[in-house]
């Protein structure tokens, strides 16, 4: 099975330790030993899978995940969920007891096969009565289709496999398959060839999803969803788009849309509230492009504009419009430009339209000097300084992951310079902090990754920590340590004392991540003033593996800031004279 999933294009395999597993052990460690694949091993199941999440996304092929039966299936399930949600390929492979040992009291014997059916793209299971019963014709069936299942759409795919006794092999017969075995090359050129044919015939409902070029708009670009060698293809097909209709750009840092893009805004989240842009939105149509991104001022938004909203995704199956106001196509926006133009030829403009950016652009360019003035890089340590300038201290080819709660929402709104001119990952599919550290840990298949976490999301996967030994992990953990969730402090909640919100919400943790990291030989410095975050930064990068930064920062004096900052760059604008072009400005 491992050699003809290696033959559709099987780069990772992440092997949990158990019995009933062996056989798929000293399988993956043959291909290991081979260097046909590349194999890490992890004690914990749930850890492992949203590793080998991490090296799906990043290499954007499936990786494999092999455990043995019983609860360590259980295990798969929140990666899988983050899989699904993301439209991100995994493959499953889980050892189970045959037939004759099911429900009968048999030791770690469950009903697993149900597990993770809810999430997976499809459920799969070798023969009942042991997987030595597979012949080849089943066996390359299984593997083509569970292949394609977990790529058209992407997503996590679950193969249960009986196994029979005797589980282990001597090691006269593993010598002999072993000189036997000659690992399958590959036969497909491009084993995701049938997912382009997948975009192509996405159904449509009437009237097909057009906008008109000719008049205002905006491009609303939310997470991305797709897999990672398709995103060159449509950040160009964004750049096209904006090229012929002269449309700003809301790019979310986790859509790949770089900043340094013609047309991007980048404080278009503290722009939406201003009263002037809220005149003239009613005349504005939208293309959004994958999910909705993590703020509540663009939905506001969204919801008062009547003009066309058309929504398109990357090959996602799920309905992506929670305000339900758009029309949604799954094809892809490379695609549908492509039909745009067809159907347009004689009328599809080549040469911007009305709509000019200029004006955006000097909207931006204030909001931006305004915002460095508030958040000089100097003093004590915010959350929103950071977000404004970790991207401009880290070097510019440095990949970053966003975890969960506040740090996507601040790069959304605080982030300066240089933070979308990088790979940003986040996984807001399932919006949890599960897995946080060892997703990232997986992202490292080559280069490093800089991590930003809240402490909450870092302690919730601190068993992550034992990926840090695997031979190409480099990473640098930056750690936020606000004393809890400080994701809730944003909250508008009413209650009747702070220790009651503080234990029900917050739940500050006496655990010192420092001596967690310092058990597991990671290298250690804590950042006190943002004057330290340079020198810190340098440090990390030379030393050649995981490492984490601690910077502490106060949630409430945080939350006050978010909320001064945002009111205050409204009242900028809303005070200038009325004769400057500001004054009106209009998409």
């Amino acid at each position: 099975m491992l050699n003809a999933f290696h033959a559709k294009g099987l780069q990772d395999i992440v092997l949990c330790p158990g019995s009933r597993s062996g056989p798929l052990a000293l399988a993956s460690g043959f291909f290991a030993r081979s260097n046909q694949l590349a194999l890490r091993t992890s004690i914990d199941e749930r850890s492992a899978a949203f590793f080998a999440l991490g090296r799906s996304v990043v290499k954007g092929v499936a990786s494999a995940v092999i455990t043995t039966s019983g609860t360590a299936v259980a295990n798969l399930l929140p990666a899988a969920v983050e899989a699904d949600r993301s439209c991100q390929p995994l493959l499953l492979l889980t050892a189970d007891r045959p037939s004759r040992l099911k429900d009968c009291g048999s030791n770690q014997t469950v009903n697993q096969e149900d597990f993770l059916r809810s999430v997976c793209r499809e459920f799969f299971s070798g023969p009942l009565e042991g997987a030595h019963c597979f012949n080849e014709e089943y066996l390359e069936s299984l593997v083509n289709e569970a292949w394609e299942k977990a790529h058209s759409p992407a997503g996590p795919v679950h193969i249960n496999l009986p196994f029979e006794e005797p589980l282990h092999a001597s090691l006269l017969e593993q010598s002999t398959i072993f000189s036997e075995w000659t690992p399958a090359l590959h036969r497909d050129s491009d084993p995701l060839l049938k997912r382009k044919e997948f975009l192509l015939t996405q159904p449509v409902k009437p009237p097909f999803p057009w906008l008109d070029p000719l008049l205002p708009g905006v491009i609303v670009a939310g997470p991305w969803q797709g897999l990672s060698q398709d995103l060159p293809g449509f950040i160009n097909a964004v750049s096209r788009w904006q090229a012929i209709t002269g449309w700003p750009i809301f790019a979310d840092p986790l859509s790949g849309v770089p900043f340094d893009q013609e047309g991007v805004v980048r404080a278009w989240d503290l722009l939406l509230p201003l009263r002037k842009l809220h005149d003239q939105k009613a005349k504005i149509q939208v293309l959004r492009l994958g999910p909705i991104p993590a703020s509540r001022n663009l939905e506001r938004w969204l919801k008062g504009i009547n003009s066309a909203q058309v929504l398109i995704t990357e090959g996602g199956f799920r309905n992506l419009d929670p305000l339900g106001l758009a029309i949604q196509w799954n094809g892809g926006l490379s695609n549908w430009i492509e039909q745009f133009e067809i159907a347009n030829k004689n009328s599809f403009p080549k040469q911007k339209a009305k709509t000019d950016f200029q004006q955006w652009k000097t909207i931006d360019r204030i909001a931006q000097a305004w915002l460095n003035d508030q958040l000089p890089l100097k003093g004590l340590i915010t959350e929103p300084s950071l977000a404004r300038w970790l991207p401009r201290l880290l070097p510019k080819d440095l990949p970053v992951m966003l975890s969960a709660s506040s740090p996507v929402r601040d790069w959304i709104k605080f982030a300066g310079e240089r933070s979308q001119n990088r790979r940003c990952f986040g996984f807001r599919g399932a919006s949890g902090i599960d897995g946080t550290l060892s997703i990232a840990m997986g992202l490292c298949a080559q280069d490093p990754i800089f991590l930003v976490t809240g402490d909450l999301a870092l302690l919730h996967d601190t068993n992550g920590w034992l990926l840090s030994n695997i031979e190409d992990s480099y990473l640098i953990v930056f750690l936020i340590d606000n004393e809890g969730g400080g994701i809730f402090e944003q909250l508008q909640l009413e209650i009747d004392s702070r220790d009651q919100f503080e234990r029900l919400f917050v739940m500050p943790q006496k655990v010192d991540p420092a001596l967690i990291a310092s058990a597991h030989s990671i290298p250690f410095r804590q950042i006190k003033y943002l004057d330290d975050l340079r020198p810190a930064i340098e440090w990390s990068l030379t030393q050649k593996s995981t490492v984490l930064l601690k910077v502490s920062t106060h949630r409430n004096q945080d939350a006050t800031l978010r909320d001064n900052l945002a009111k205050g760059l409204v009242e900028h604008f809303e005070s200038m004279p009325k004769n400057l072009l500001i004054s009106n400005f209009n998409v």
